[in-house]
This record gives C-alpha cells, structure tokens and sequence, in this order.
C-alpha cells in the first residue's frame, strides 16, 4: 500500500482557496456567454467540485467531500457571486483567469493524491487521481461553456499536474515537515504552471492531414 502523511492545515486552508478560485475562473467564463446569476453559480459548483467528484466515484471514496461537507458548496457559490460582483473592476480579466485556474490545477493535485493515498491504490493510480482532481473540473467548465478546454488548447498543463503530484508523493519518504513540504509543492506547481504561460511551453504536437496519405 502506497501511504501519504494525514492531510496537514497548510493543504486544508488551501484546498478551500482553490475551491473559490477555480470557481471564479468559471464565472469568468460564463459572464462571456451571457449566463444568469444561477447559471454562473452551478458552472462554479461543477468546476469547483466536478474533479474531486469524478476521482470520488472512480476510487469508490465515499461520501463525496461535498456531500459530506457542505461548506464546498456554499464556497464554491460564493466565489462565484462575488465574481459578478467584481469583475468589472479587474481589468486584466485574462490573467486573472489563469493564475486562478493554475491556483486550483495545482492545489486539487496534491488534494486528490492525498485522498487516493487512503483508499489502498498504487502510485500510478494515485498520481493518476491527482491528475483527475486538477483538470476534470477545468475541462467540465470549458465544454458547459463550448470551448475547447483548456487541457487540450494551452501551454503545459497536465504535465504542470503530473510534476506536481510526483514532487509531492516524494514528501512520504522524506523526513520532512508535511506543512512545509505542502507549502513547496504548491510554490513549485504554480511557478511551472506560470512559466508554461509565459514562454508558451507546449507538449510536441501530432499534426497529420490527408495531404500526407
């Protein structure tokens, strides 16, 4: 069994952060398709909470985190509303966007390695679960708002959540303070995710056409 240390306050604290920013990353989305108040606040919710929930099904984890703790919701809608309320006074909504989204893909990374951790699954499939926990809820957000998501159109972005994921397993054989290897994690997934942004850092592409049968 591949075994973690408990979930610390650091990751905690964290996990409620990113459920606000990555539910205001959805906001932002809907307000560029017109979306009603109610609309804006289920998109946050699914984005929010749509990739622990896919993880929780696939590992057999229950009770969801949101049903057992209702205060994801409840952040989750209030990230969302107080994005219609502010969105009109941040100017550079682009950016915002992206260094919320990179914010959730990194923190619902260790997240989700932390809960498959407890469920007696191996190493892959716990990076794998932290990779689900950090994009599902983005890609969830992207086709609701017919886009073609972010995982699939941008700079690094699963490989940001894969690096992520490794460095932070690695904490469980180091004799390392689990706070402060929590605080590194989240300073190294979003500085990578950052510099992927900000000098395009991109997976090689396939490309084929018909032209080359």
């Amino acid at each position: 069994m591949w075994t973690m240390p408990p979930t610390d306050s650091v990751l905690h604290v964290l996990s409620f952060i990113a459920v606000a920013a990555q539910s205001m990353t959805a906001a932002l989305a809907a307000g560029r398709r017109s979306m009603d108040w109610a609309g804006v606040c289920m998109l946050g919710a699914i984005t929010a909470l749509g990739g622990g929930t896919i993880r929780d099904v696939l590992l057999g984890h229950y009770p969801l985190l949101w049903v057992a703790h209702p205060i994801y919701l409840a952040v989750a809608a209030a990230g969302a509303f107080a994005t219609i309320l502010l969105a009109r006074l941040v100017h550079r909504l682009n950016l915002a966007f992206l260094v919320l989204d990179a914010i959730g893909l990194v923190v619902f990374t260790m997240a989700g390695c932390d809960v498959a951790s407890q469920v007696d699954v191996p190493l892959p499939i716990v990076i794998v679960a932290g990779m689900i926990t950090g994009c599902a809820g983005g890609v969830l957000r992207d086709i609701l708002c017919n886009e073609v998501p972010l995982l699939f159109r941008s700079e690094l972005y699963a490989s940001v959540s894969v690096v992520t994921g490794l460095f932070y397993v690695t904490g469980s054989g180091l004799q390392v303070n689990a706070q402060l290897w929590t605080a590194l994690t989240f300073a190294l997934g979003l500085t990578f995710r950052m510099l992927a942004i900000r000098y395009r850092w991109e997976m090689p592409k396939f490309v084929f056409s018909d032209e080359e049968r």
